[in-house]
Parts: C-alpha cells; structure tokens; sequence
C-alpha cells in the first residue's frame, strides 16, 4: 500500500496564509472559510424562504446585499441564489449541512475549492478598487454584495466595512491571477 503524504495548500500554493501589507492596506488570503451555493428549487419557493429563516435565524439578503447571523454569512449572488459562508473548522462539510435544513427545496453546491478569497483592509482599499472594478465601492454600505469583474476575472465583493474592510471571491485557478492583480493596483495607488 502506497504511503500518501498529502497535506493541504492554500490557493496561493503556501502552507499558510499569505499577508500583503502596504501603507493603509493589509491584503490577506482567506483559508478558513467554507462555502456553498444555495439556489431555490423551481415551485418550492415559500417553503424554501421558512427553511431559511428556520435554518439561519434570518431572512436571505435581497439583491447587492449580505446577511450575518451566527456562524453563518449569506451574499446575494443573483435571483434566488446565494453564496453562504462558515468557519471552514467546524463546517468543512457544509453542503451536507445545509442540506439537512433545506431538504428538497434548495440545490445546494460545495463552492470551497472553487473560489478563492482575499479580505482587503484598510483606508488604502477604495483608491486600490478604483483601479480595479467599475463598481464605486464608495456607494456599497456595509452588508453590501456585487458581482463585478477585476482583470477579465469574474468575482464577488463583499463589503465589510464601508470604505475599510472588503472580502473579494474569484475562481480558485485564477486566484494568482486575482492575487496579482490586487498586489499591482495596491503598488500603484498607494
């Protein structure tokens, strides 16, 4: 029998987190979240709707919004549709769990190894997202959520903390890619 030693990476290819710091911005790749697609199945609408609030404790976020309520986050990704997030600790299986608050009224995909994330800090982000995305981040309160495209790279941004704290989710084969990007307008705008 074969003796695998496998270990698991970041998106980035390291064994931990990487960190970028620059003056009034702090760019950190996210490795503890896990994250699933949840959709509302075709006709199950309402009873899909009360297995939410059941399941969460709050109502799904409306379009360009995000929920928090205990260990979980909701973004709005499109109609009927959001991405939900957790401590990856304690929720690795996530699709499987929220499975089991949904049952039959939600399609429900495992998205952890298909994105990847970076949480962007600082009074330096609006001036490093001006030079990234059309989307005006000045204008997205706090809770906020969009889609928005940064160098040819489909992504989601979440607002934190309106003008300082940010989360941008793009596909985890392009997360150099996105990392790059993200190190080439900071170098630039501040």
């Amino acid at each position: 029998m074969a003796d695998h030693r496998l270990k698991p990476i970041t998106q980035l290819g390291g064994d931990a987190p990487r960190k970028d710091s620059f003056p009034g911005l702090t760019i950190t790749e996210r490795t503890e979240t896990a994250l699933a697609s949840l959709s509302a199945r075709q006709g199950k609408l309402a009873a899909f709707h009360a297995a939410a609030s059941a399941f969460f404790g709050f109502d799904l976020p409306a379009p360009a919004r995000s929920a928090t309520g205990g260990v979980f986050t909701a973004i709005w990704t499109g109609p009927e549709q959001w991405f939900i997030e957790a401590p990856f600790a304690t929720h690795e299986d996530i699709a499987p769990i929220l499975k089991k608050g949904f049952g039959d009224t939600a399609s429900i995909t495992e998205q952890t190894d298909g994105w990847g994330g970076f949480d962007l800090e600082g009074e330096g982000v609006l001036a490093v997202f001006e030079l990234l995305s059309n989307l005006d981040l000045g204008k997205l309160p706090s809770g906020g959520a969009s889609r928005t495209v940064i160098e040819h790279l489909g992504c989601i941004l979440v607002c934190r903390a309106a003008g300082k704290s940010y989360t941008v989710y793009g596909g985890r084969s392009s997360a150099a890619s996105l990392h790059h990007a993200l190190m080439t307008a900071a170098k630039s705008a501040l």
